[in-house]
Protein backbone atom coordinates (compact mmCIF):
# COMPACT_ATOMS: atom_id res chain seq x y z
CA UNK A 1 0.00 0.00 0.00
CA UNK A 2 1.05 3.38 -0.64
CA UNK A 3 3.36 4.68 2.83
CA UNK A 4 3.29 8.41 4.16
CA UNK A 5 6.80 9.85 3.99
CA UNK A 6 8.37 12.91 5.15
CA UNK A 7 9.19 15.93 1.99
CA UNK A 8 12.17 14.42 0.02
CA UNK A 9 13.96 16.97 -2.16
CA UNK A 10 12.54 16.24 -5.56
CA UNK A 11 12.23 18.01 -8.68
CA UNK A 12 11.52 15.73 -11.46
CA UNK A 13 10.55 17.33 -14.99
CA UNK A 14 9.69 15.72 -18.21
CA UNK A 15 11.77 17.91 -20.99
CA UNK A 16 9.77 18.47 -24.13
CA UNK A 17 11.31 17.48 -27.08
CA UNK A 18 11.62 19.75 -30.54
CA UNK A 19 14.22 20.15 -33.09
CA UNK A 20 16.25 23.02 -34.53
CA UNK A 21 19.21 22.10 -34.89
CA UNK A 22 21.15 19.94 -37.52
CA UNK A 23 22.42 16.83 -37.12
CA UNK A 24 21.94 13.28 -35.09
CA UNK A 25 19.31 12.36 -32.78
CA UNK A 26 20.57 9.03 -30.58
CA UNK A 27 17.96 6.45 -29.86
CA UNK A 28 18.07 3.33 -28.83
CA UNK A 29 21.28 0.60 -29.24
CA UNK A 30 22.97 3.68 -30.47
CA UNK A 31 20.85 4.02 -33.79
CA UNK A 32 20.76 7.46 -34.72
CA UNK A 33 18.20 9.90 -36.45
CA UNK A 34 20.25 11.89 -38.31
CA UNK A 35 19.12 14.90 -39.89
CA UNK A 36 20.68 14.80 -43.67
CA UNK A 37 22.10 18.37 -44.55
CA UNK A 38 25.44 19.11 -44.53
CA UNK A 39 28.19 17.54 -46.33
CA UNK A 40 30.44 19.95 -44.49
CA UNK A 41 30.76 22.34 -41.42
CA UNK A 42 28.84 22.55 -38.46
CA UNK A 43 25.62 23.02 -37.28
CA UNK A 44 23.40 26.83 -37.98
CA UNK A 45 21.48 28.73 -35.90
CA UNK A 46 19.22 31.30 -35.67
CA UNK A 47 18.40 32.75 -38.98
CA UNK A 48 17.63 36.43 -40.38
CA UNK A 49 14.31 36.38 -41.58
CA UNK A 50 12.45 38.88 -44.19
CA UNK A 51 10.51 41.50 -42.32
CA UNK A 52 7.00 39.48 -41.81
CA UNK A 53 4.02 41.38 -44.17
CA UNK A 54 0.34 39.95 -44.99
CA UNK A 55 1.26 38.51 -48.86
CA UNK A 56 -1.28 36.85 -50.92
CA UNK A 57 -0.81 32.84 -51.15
CA UNK A 58 1.79 31.10 -52.79
CA UNK A 59 0.08 30.24 -56.60
CA UNK A 60 0.43 26.32 -56.44
CA UNK A 61 -0.08 24.05 -59.26
CA UNK A 62 -1.86 21.28 -57.03
CA UNK A 63 -2.89 18.34 -58.66
CA UNK A 64 -5.15 16.25 -56.17
CA UNK A 65 -5.97 13.27 -58.58
CA UNK A 66 -4.23 9.99 -56.77
CA UNK A 67 -2.20 7.93 -59.24
CA UNK A 68 -3.58 5.81 -61.47
CA UNK A 69 -2.57 2.36 -59.66
CA UNK A 70 -3.64 0.16 -61.96
CA UNK A 71 -1.10 0.95 -64.99
CA UNK A 72 1.61 -1.18 -65.97
CA UNK A 73 5.15 -0.43 -64.19
CA UNK A 74 7.42 1.59 -66.94
CA UNK A 75 10.83 0.20 -68.13
CA UNK A 76 12.22 3.75 -67.32
CA UNK A 77 11.37 6.82 -65.06
CA UNK A 78 13.46 9.03 -67.30
CA UNK A 79 10.39 11.25 -68.70
CA UNK A 80 9.46 11.56 -65.11
CA UNK A 81 12.77 13.09 -63.90
CA UNK A 82 12.99 15.47 -66.86
CA UNK A 83 9.48 16.73 -65.40
CA UNK A 84 10.51 17.15 -61.59
CA UNK A 85 14.38 17.35 -61.73
CA UNK A 86 15.11 20.95 -62.98
CA UNK A 87 12.46 22.23 -60.11
CA UNK A 88 14.66 20.89 -57.72
CA UNK A 89 17.59 22.74 -56.66
CA UNK A 90 21.19 22.91 -54.44
CA UNK A 91 21.25 25.18 -51.34
CA UNK A 92 23.97 26.97 -49.95
CA UNK A 93 24.15 28.57 -46.74
CA UNK A 94 26.81 29.94 -45.11
CA UNK A 95 27.15 31.40 -41.36
CA UNK A 96 29.37 33.08 -39.02
CA UNK A 97 30.73 30.94 -35.94
CA UNK A 98 33.28 32.38 -33.36
CA UNK A 99 35.02 30.13 -31.71
CA UNK A 100 37.59 31.07 -28.41
CA UNK A 101 40.84 29.25 -29.25
CA UNK A 102 42.73 27.65 -26.18
CA UNK A 103 45.91 28.91 -24.65
CA UNK A 104 47.18 25.65 -23.83
CA UNK A 105 46.89 23.85 -20.23
CA UNK A 106 49.28 26.23 -18.77
CA UNK A 107 46.80 29.17 -18.75
CA UNK A 108 44.00 27.37 -17.25
CA UNK A 109 46.09 26.73 -13.70
CA UNK A 110 43.87 28.27 -11.06
CA UNK A 111 46.61 30.21 -9.41
CA UNK A 112 47.38 32.38 -12.90
CA UNK A 113 43.29 32.60 -12.97
CA UNK A 114 43.42 33.91 -9.65
CA UNK A 115 45.38 37.11 -10.38
CA UNK A 116 45.02 37.42 -14.10
CA UNK A 117 41.24 36.46 -14.80
CA UNK A 118 39.51 37.28 -17.84
CA UNK A 119 42.80 38.89 -19.23
CA UNK A 120 43.83 34.97 -20.01
CA UNK A 121 40.44 34.67 -22.08
CA UNK A 122 41.77 34.24 -25.87
CA UNK A 123 39.42 36.58 -27.52
CA UNK A 124 37.23 34.58 -30.13
CA UNK A 125 38.17 34.45 -33.79
CA UNK A 126 35.27 34.33 -36.50
CA UNK A 127 35.07 31.76 -38.97
CA UNK A 128 32.98 30.56 -41.90
CA UNK A 129 31.07 27.64 -41.83
CA UNK A 130 28.99 26.40 -45.03
CA UNK A 131 26.33 23.86 -45.26
CA UNK A 132 24.48 21.88 -48.21
CA UNK A 133 21.31 21.01 -49.01
CA UNK A 134 18.43 20.65 -51.50
CA UNK A 135 15.22 22.76 -52.31
CA UNK A 136 12.00 22.87 -54.34
CA UNK A 137 10.51 25.16 -56.65
CA UNK A 138 7.02 25.11 -55.76
CA UNK A 139 5.85 28.64 -57.47
CA UNK A 140 7.06 30.31 -60.81
CA UNK A 141 7.61 33.57 -59.39
CA UNK A 142 10.76 31.52 -56.78
CA UNK A 143 9.45 30.67 -53.95
CA UNK A 144 11.38 27.86 -52.66
CA UNK A 145 10.53 25.51 -49.72
CA UNK A 146 13.30 23.22 -48.19
CA UNK A 147 14.08 22.48 -44.72
CA UNK A 148 14.54 24.32 -41.59
CA UNK A 149 17.74 22.84 -40.69
CA UNK A 150 19.43 23.69 -44.20
CA UNK A 151 18.62 27.20 -43.55
CA UNK A 152 18.84 27.71 -39.81
CA UNK A 153 21.26 30.35 -38.50
CA UNK A 154 22.52 31.43 -41.83
CA UNK A 155 23.88 34.79 -42.76
CA UNK A 156 23.75 34.01 -46.48
CA UNK A 157 21.89 31.93 -48.27
CA UNK A 158 22.36 30.68 -52.16
CA UNK A 159 20.04 28.91 -54.37
CA UNK A 160 21.68 27.43 -57.80
CA UNK A 161 19.81 25.51 -60.31
CA UNK A 162 21.86 21.57 -61.27
CA UNK A 163 21.89 22.93 -65.11
CA UNK A 164 23.18 26.11 -64.57
CA UNK A 165 26.31 27.10 -62.56
CA UNK A 166 24.69 30.64 -62.01
CA UNK A 167 23.46 31.13 -58.14
CA UNK A 168 20.83 33.72 -56.62
CA UNK A 169 20.44 35.63 -53.63
CA UNK A 170 17.42 33.81 -51.74
CA UNK A 171 15.40 35.41 -48.47
CA UNK A 172 14.24 33.13 -46.15
CA UNK A 173 10.72 34.16 -45.76
CA UNK A 174 9.50 32.13 -42.74
CA UNK A 175 10.94 29.39 -41.12
CA UNK A 176 9.03 26.51 -38.90
CA UNK A 177 11.46 24.33 -36.47
CA UNK A 178 8.52 22.49 -35.61
CA UNK A 179 8.04 21.03 -38.35
CA UNK A 180 11.33 21.37 -39.95
CA UNK A 181 10.10 23.40 -42.98
CA UNK A 182 11.35 26.82 -44.12
CA UNK A 183 10.14 28.85 -47.23
CA UNK A 184 12.66 30.75 -49.68
CA UNK A 185 12.55 33.38 -52.08
CA UNK A 186 14.68 34.10 -55.06
CA UNK A 187 14.08 36.64 -57.85
CA UNK A 188 15.47 35.05 -61.34
CA UNK A 189 13.78 37.67 -63.30
CA UNK A 190 12.02 34.62 -64.82
CA UNK A 191 9.37 32.33 -65.11
CA UNK A 192 11.01 29.53 -63.30
CA UNK A 193 10.09 25.53 -63.85
CA UNK A 194 7.60 25.20 -60.96
CA UNK A 195 6.89 21.44 -59.70
CA UNK A 196 3.24 20.46 -59.60
CA UNK A 197 1.96 19.59 -55.82
CA UNK A 198 0.32 16.29 -55.37
CA UNK A 199 -1.98 15.34 -51.87
CA UNK A 200 0.23 13.38 -49.81
CA UNK A 201 -2.72 12.65 -48.21
CA UNK A 202 -3.75 10.02 -51.41
CA UNK A 203 -0.11 8.09 -50.68
CA UNK A 204 -0.41 4.50 -49.94
CA UNK A 205 2.26 1.86 -48.29
CA UNK A 206 3.86 0.56 -52.05
CA UNK A 207 3.74 3.39 -54.32
CA UNK A 208 6.77 4.30 -56.29
CA UNK A 209 8.60 7.61 -54.92
CA UNK A 210 11.68 9.15 -56.07
CA UNK A 211 14.10 11.12 -54.42
CA UNK A 212 15.93 13.89 -56.37
CA UNK A 213 18.56 16.03 -54.42
CA UNK A 214 22.59 16.51 -53.77
CA UNK A 215 23.93 14.14 -51.83
CA UNK A 216 27.36 14.94 -50.21
CA UNK A 217 27.66 17.55 -52.88
CA UNK A 218 28.37 14.95 -55.59
CA UNK A 219 25.51 16.61 -57.93
CA UNK A 220 22.13 16.34 -58.50
CA UNK A 221 20.89 12.57 -58.12
CA UNK A 222 17.52 10.30 -58.65
CA UNK A 223 16.77 7.28 -56.70
CA UNK A 224 14.52 4.83 -56.29
CA UNK A 225 12.03 2.91 -54.09
CA UNK A 226 8.46 2.80 -52.28
CA UNK A 227 6.62 4.19 -49.86
CA UNK A 228 7.72 2.09 -46.65
CA UNK A 229 5.09 3.26 -44.55
CA UNK A 230 2.89 6.54 -43.57
CA UNK A 231 2.42 8.34 -40.53
CA UNK A 232 5.81 7.63 -38.92
CA UNK A 233 6.54 10.18 -35.66
CA UNK A 234 7.48 9.72 -32.19
CA UNK A 235 11.32 10.00 -32.96
CA UNK A 236 11.89 13.63 -31.38
CA UNK A 237 13.38 14.71 -34.39
CA UNK A 238 10.64 17.96 -34.78
CA UNK A 239 7.60 18.82 -32.74
CA UNK A 240 5.13 17.96 -35.37
CA UNK A 241 5.89 14.76 -37.03
CA UNK A 242 4.00 12.64 -39.57
CA UNK A 243 6.64 11.55 -41.75
CA UNK A 244 6.74 9.53 -44.90
CA UNK A 245 8.88 6.84 -44.96
CA UNK A 246 10.76 5.48 -47.95
CA UNK A 247 13.53 2.73 -49.28
CA UNK A 248 14.50 5.56 -51.77
CA UNK A 249 18.53 6.29 -51.23
CA UNK A 250 18.52 9.74 -48.98
CA UNK A 251 21.84 11.02 -47.50
CA UNK A 252 23.31 13.93 -46.28
CA UNK A 253 22.63 16.92 -48.81
CA UNK A 254 19.18 15.51 -49.77
CA UNK A 255 17.40 17.35 -47.01
CA UNK A 256 14.93 19.67 -48.23
CA UNK A 257 14.80 17.72 -51.52
CA UNK A 258 12.20 16.67 -53.18
CA UNK A 259 9.95 13.29 -52.83
CA UNK A 260 8.05 12.91 -55.95
CA UNK A 261 5.74 10.72 -56.97
CA UNK A 262 5.41 8.29 -60.35
CA UNK A 263 3.68 10.97 -62.42
CA UNK A 264 6.66 13.59 -61.09
CA UNK A 265 4.47 15.25 -58.67
CA UNK A 266 5.81 16.76 -55.24
CA UNK A 267 4.59 14.68 -52.58
CA UNK A 268 7.06 15.52 -49.81
CA UNK A 269 10.24 17.57 -48.28
CA UNK A 270 13.04 15.33 -47.49
CA UNK A 271 14.50 16.04 -43.96
CA UNK A 272 15.94 13.10 -41.73
CA UNK A 273 16.96 9.08 -41.82
CA UNK A 274 16.96 6.39 -39.59
CA UNK A 275 21.10 5.08 -39.50
CA UNK A 276 24.15 3.78 -37.50
CA UNK A 277 26.56 5.11 -39.75
CA UNK A 278 25.06 8.26 -40.83
CA UNK A 279 24.43 6.76 -44.26
CA UNK A 280 21.17 5.78 -45.74
CA UNK A 281 20.31 2.18 -44.68
CA UNK A 282 16.90 2.04 -46.36
CA UNK A 283 15.19 3.93 -43.80
CA UNK A 284 14.20 7.93 -45.13
CA UNK A 285 11.50 10.56 -43.74
CA UNK A 286 9.94 12.91 -45.62
CA UNK A 287 7.62 15.56 -44.29
CA UNK A 288 4.42 15.35 -46.34
CA UNK A 289 3.99 18.38 -48.92
CA UNK A 290 0.35 18.53 -47.56
CA UNK A 291 1.56 19.28 -44.12
CA UNK A 292 4.61 21.66 -45.94
CA UNK A 293 1.80 23.66 -48.06
CA UNK A 294 0.26 24.72 -44.99
CA UNK A 295 3.22 25.84 -42.87
CA UNK A 296 4.34 27.94 -46.07
CA UNK A 297 0.96 29.56 -46.62
CA UNK A 298 1.37 30.79 -43.09
CA UNK A 299 4.57 32.02 -43.45
CA UNK A 300 3.65 34.06 -46.96
CA UNK A 301 0.67 35.23 -45.74
CA UNK A 302 1.36 35.98 -42.03
CA UNK A 303 5.08 35.42 -41.46
CA UNK A 304 4.18 33.04 -38.61
CA UNK A 305 2.73 29.99 -38.08
CA UNK A 306 -0.74 29.87 -35.61
CA UNK A 307 -1.76 26.00 -34.84
CA UNK A 308 -5.34 25.10 -32.93
CA UNK A 309 -5.16 24.90 -29.30
CA UNK A 310 -8.14 22.65 -27.67
CA UNK A 311 -6.30 22.67 -24.02
CA UNK A 312 -6.42 19.22 -23.25
CA UNK A 313 -3.98 16.41 -21.97
CA UNK A 314 -4.46 13.23 -23.70
CA UNK A 315 -3.25 9.69 -23.64
CA UNK A 316 -3.29 6.58 -25.33
CA UNK A 317 -6.45 4.13 -24.20
CA UNK A 318 -4.75 1.03 -23.80
CA UNK A 319 -6.64 -1.87 -22.64
CA UNK A 320 -6.27 -1.57 -19.37
CA UNK A 321 -7.55 1.71 -19.76
CA UNK A 322 -10.46 0.96 -21.39
CA UNK A 323 -11.71 -2.16 -19.08
CA UNK A 324 -11.51 0.65 -16.01
CA UNK A 325 -13.32 3.01 -17.77
CA UNK A 326 -16.34 0.09 -19.14
CA UNK A 327 -15.07 0.64 -22.75
CA UNK A 328 -15.20 -2.13 -25.27
CA UNK A 329 -11.50 -2.81 -26.89
CA UNK A 330 -13.02 -1.70 -30.06
CA UNK A 331 -13.84 1.59 -29.67
CA UNK A 332 -10.78 3.17 -30.16
CA UNK A 333 -10.03 6.90 -29.74
CA UNK A 334 -7.49 9.14 -27.20
CA UNK A 335 -8.19 8.97 -23.36
CA UNK A 336 -8.22 13.33 -21.80
CA UNK A 337 -6.39 12.91 -18.83
CA UNK A 338 -7.03 16.56 -17.59
CA UNK A 339 -8.50 19.52 -19.40
CA UNK A 340 -7.02 22.90 -18.59
CA UNK A 341 -8.97 25.82 -17.26
CA UNK A 342 -11.01 28.44 -19.62
CA UNK A 343 -9.72 26.49 -22.85
CA UNK A 344 -11.85 25.73 -25.49
CA UNK A 345 -12.46 21.99 -24.33
CA UNK A 346 -13.57 23.48 -21.09
CA UNK A 347 -16.10 25.94 -22.76
CA UNK A 348 -17.08 23.00 -24.86
CA UNK A 349 -18.22 20.90 -21.78
CA UNK A 350 -15.02 18.16 -22.43
CA UNK A 351 -14.12 16.68 -19.11
CA UNK A 352 -11.43 14.44 -17.47
CA UNK A 353 -11.97 10.81 -18.25
CA UNK A 354 -13.34 11.65 -21.83
CA UNK A 355 -12.60 9.60 -24.62
CA UNK A 356 -12.66 11.26 -28.13
CA UNK A 357 -13.40 8.76 -30.91
CA UNK A 358 -14.05 11.53 -33.75
CA UNK A 359 -13.32 14.73 -34.80
CA UNK A 360 -15.60 16.24 -37.38
CA UNK A 361 -16.71 12.89 -38.42
CA UNK A 362 -13.11 11.28 -38.91
CA UNK A 363 -11.87 8.72 -36.63
CA UNK A 364 -9.31 9.61 -33.81
CA UNK A 365 -6.91 7.03 -34.15
CA UNK A 366 -4.45 8.02 -31.83
CA UNK A 367 -2.75 10.69 -29.38
CA UNK A 368 -0.11 11.91 -32.42
CA UNK A 369 -3.05 12.22 -35.37
CA UNK A 370 -5.63 13.80 -33.21
CA UNK A 371 -2.92 16.92 -31.81
CA UNK A 372 -1.82 16.89 -35.66
CA UNK A 373 -5.32 17.49 -37.05
CA UNK A 374 -6.03 20.14 -34.09
CA UNK A 375 -2.70 21.91 -34.84
CA UNK A 376 -3.20 22.24 -38.69
CA UNK A 377 -7.04 23.60 -37.85
CA UNK A 378 -7.09 27.48 -38.04
CA UNK A 379 -7.61 28.97 -34.24
CA UNK A 380 -11.18 30.30 -34.14
CA UNK A 381 -12.80 27.09 -36.15
CA UNK A 382 -15.17 25.38 -34.71
CA UNK A 383 -14.38 20.86 -34.47
CA UNK A 384 -17.06 18.93 -33.90
CA UNK A 385 -16.24 16.39 -30.97
CA UNK A 386 -17.52 13.08 -30.60
CA UNK A 387 -16.83 11.36 -27.32
CA UNK A 388 -17.83 8.41 -24.76
CA UNK A 389 -18.34 9.14 -21.12
CA UNK A 390 -18.68 6.93 -18.39
CA UNK A 391 -18.96 7.10 -14.57
CA UNK A 392 -18.02 4.85 -12.31
CA UNK A 393 -19.52 1.13 -12.89
CA UNK A 394 -21.74 2.77 -15.68
CA UNK A 395 -21.81 2.02 -19.86
CA UNK A 396 -20.72 4.78 -21.54
CA UNK A 397 -22.53 7.46 -22.63
CA UNK A 398 -22.14 8.84 -26.02
CA UNK A 399 -21.99 12.64 -26.50
CA UNK A 400 -21.15 15.43 -29.39
CA UNK A 401 -19.86 18.54 -28.24
CA UNK A 402 -18.68 21.53 -29.99
CA UNK A 403 -15.40 23.67 -29.62
CA UNK A 404 -14.07 26.76 -30.86
CA UNK A 405 -10.14 26.42 -31.27
CA UNK A 406 -8.25 29.23 -29.35
CA UNK A 407 -4.58 29.81 -30.25
CA UNK A 408 -1.57 27.53 -29.35
CA UNK A 409 0.70 29.39 -27.16
CA UNK A 410 4.20 29.74 -28.17
CA UNK A 411 5.49 27.78 -25.02
CA UNK A 412 3.63 24.67 -25.98
CA UNK A 413 4.74 24.05 -29.69
CA UNK A 414 3.91 20.48 -30.26
CA UNK A 415 1.18 19.99 -28.10
CA UNK A 416 -2.03 21.61 -30.21
CA UNK A 417 -4.48 19.18 -28.90
CA UNK A 418 -2.53 19.22 -25.25
CA UNK A 419 0.04 16.89 -24.17
CA UNK A 420 0.34 13.62 -25.27
CA UNK A 421 1.04 11.96 -21.96
CA UNK A 422 3.36 8.62 -21.40
CA UNK A 423 1.74 5.06 -22.54
CA UNK A 424 1.54 2.93 -19.65
CA UNK A 425 0.60 -0.15 -20.80
CA UNK A 426 3.17 -2.22 -18.39
CA UNK A 427 1.96 -6.17 -17.44
CA UNK A 428 2.57 -7.99 -14.66
CA UNK A 429 2.97 -5.13 -11.99
CA UNK A 430 3.02 -5.18 -8.19
CA UNK A 431 0.16 -3.08 -6.23
CA UNK A 432 0.75 0.77 -4.96
CA UNK A 433 3.36 -0.77 -2.49
CA UNK A 434 6.77 0.68 -2.86
CA UNK A 435 5.13 4.35 -2.83
CA UNK A 436 5.45 7.07 -0.46
CA UNK A 437 3.22 10.09 -0.67
CA UNK A 438 3.57 13.30 1.97
CA UNK A 439 1.02 15.89 2.11
CA UNK A 440 1.84 19.02 -0.50
CA UNK A 441 2.97 22.01 1.87
CA UNK A 442 4.17 25.76 0.46
CA UNK A 443 7.88 23.66 0.67
CA UNK A 444 7.00 20.70 -1.79
CA UNK A 445 4.88 23.18 -3.88
CA UNK A 446 7.94 25.43 -4.86
CA UNK A 447 10.63 22.59 -5.17
CA UNK A 448 8.35 20.63 -7.46
CA UNK A 449 6.58 23.24 -9.30
CA UNK A 450 3.08 22.50 -8.34
CA UNK A 451 0.60 24.89 -9.51
CA UNK A 452 -1.62 26.43 -6.63
CA UNK A 453 -4.90 24.66 -8.16
CA UNK A 454 -3.28 21.11 -7.85
CA UNK A 455 -3.80 19.40 -4.47
CA UNK A 456 -3.34 15.82 -3.99
CA UNK A 457 -0.96 13.67 -2.61
CA UNK A 458 2.73 14.17 -3.36
CA UNK A 459 4.78 11.33 -4.47
CA UNK A 460 8.31 11.50 -2.94
CA UNK A 461 9.67 7.81 -3.61
CA UNK A 462 8.47 5.23 -5.91
CA UNK A 463 10.81 1.72 -5.50
CA UNK A 464 12.46 0.52 -8.70
CA UNK A 465 11.26 -2.48 -8.72
CA UNK A 466 7.25 -1.82 -7.62
CA UNK A 467 4.18 -2.18 -10.07
CA UNK A 468 3.70 1.77 -9.74
CA UNK A 469 6.84 2.43 -11.51
CA UNK A 470 6.51 -0.72 -13.88
CA UNK A 471 3.02 1.78 -14.95
CA UNK A 472 5.01 5.19 -14.61
CA UNK A 473 4.82 6.56 -11.63
CA UNK A 474 7.62 8.91 -10.67
CA UNK A 475 8.47 10.81 -7.36
CA UNK A 476 7.45 14.31 -8.29
CA UNK A 477 4.00 13.25 -9.45
CA UNK A 478 0.91 14.52 -7.26
CA UNK A 479 -1.71 11.82 -6.91
CA UNK A 480 -4.90 13.18 -7.43
CA UNK A 481 -7.70 10.27 -7.72
CA UNK A 482 -7.55 6.51 -6.46
CA UNK A 483 -10.40 4.82 -8.46
CA UNK A 484 -12.73 7.63 -9.60
CA UNK A 485 -12.37 9.25 -6.29
CA UNK A 486 -10.65 12.57 -5.15
CA UNK A 487 -7.29 12.33 -2.91
CA UNK A 488 -6.75 15.47 -0.82
CA UNK A 489 -4.03 14.66 0.91
CA UNK A 490 -1.70 11.93 1.91
CA UNK A 491 -3.80 10.70 4.78
CA UNK A 492 -6.78 9.72 1.62
CA UNK A 493 -4.55 8.36 -0.31
CA UNK A 494 -3.34 5.81 1.85
CA UNK A 495 -6.68 5.01 3.07
CA UNK A 496 -8.40 4.77 -0.26
CA UNK A 497 -5.31 2.60 -1.19
CA UNK A 498 -6.13 0.48 1.75
CA UNK A 499 -9.90 0.09 0.30
CA UNK A 500 -8.98 -0.09 -3.76
CA UNK A 501 -10.03 -3.68 -4.43
CA UNK A 502 -10.31 -6.01 -7.85
CA UNK A 503 -7.28 -6.48 -10.09
CA UNK A 504 -6.22 -3.33 -11.09
CA UNK A 505 -6.13 0.55 -9.55
CA UNK A 506 -6.92 3.82 -11.53
CA UNK A 507 -5.05 6.87 -10.78
CA UNK A 508 -5.09 10.09 -12.47
CA UNK A 509 -2.01 11.59 -11.58
CA UNK A 510 -0.21 15.51 -12.57
CA UNK A 511 3.04 15.79 -13.56
CA UNK A 512 5.66 17.89 -14.31
CA UNK A 513 5.76 17.05 -18.27
CA UNK A 514 6.60 18.93 -21.37
CA UNK A 515 7.25 22.49 -19.66
CA UNK A 516 4.49 25.33 -18.94
CA UNK A 517 2.16 23.77 -16.25
CA UNK A 518 2.43 20.15 -16.56
CA UNK A 519 -0.49 18.25 -16.84
CA UNK A 520 -2.84 15.20 -15.62
CA UNK A 521 -3.04 11.82 -17.39
CA UNK A 522 -4.57 8.21 -16.24
CA UNK A 523 -2.18 5.58 -14.56
CA UNK A 524 -3.65 1.88 -14.00
CA UNK A 525 -1.49 -0.15 -11.57
CA UNK A 526 -1.62 -3.68 -11.19
CA UNK A 527 -3.33 -4.59 -7.73
CA UNK A 528 -2.75 -8.37 -7.79
CA UNK A 529 -0.09 -8.96 -5.48
CA UNK A 530 0.53 -6.73 -2.71
CA UNK A 531 3.11 -7.52 0.03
Amino acid sequence: MLGKYHLMNTNLRFVSLHTGTRGARALAAGILVAAVCAVAGSSVRAAPKAEASPNAPAKLNVQDHPLDRGLRAPISFAPVVKRAAPSVVNIYSTMTIRDRPSLGPLFDEPFLRRFFGDELEAQPRPRKAQSLGSGVIVTSDGYVLTANHVVEGADVVKVAFASSEKEYDAKIIGTDPATDVAVLKIDAKTELPALPIADSDKLEVGDVVLAIGNPFGVGQTVTMGIISGLGRGGFGINGYENFIQTDAAINPGNSGGALVDAEGRLVGINTAIFSRTGGNLGVGFAVPVNMARYVMNALIESGKVTRGYLGINIQTLTPDLAKQFNLPDESGGVLVGGVAPHSAAAKAGLMEGDVIVELDGKKVSDTRNLQLTIAQTPPGSKVTLRVLRTDEGSKPLEKTLTATLGELPPDLMAMGAGKSAPDNDKQEMDSLDGVEVTDIDSAGRRQNDIPRGIHGALVVKVESDSNAAEAGLRPGDVILEIDRQPVRDADEAVALSDKAKGDRILLRVWSRAGGGTGGTRYVVVDNKKRK
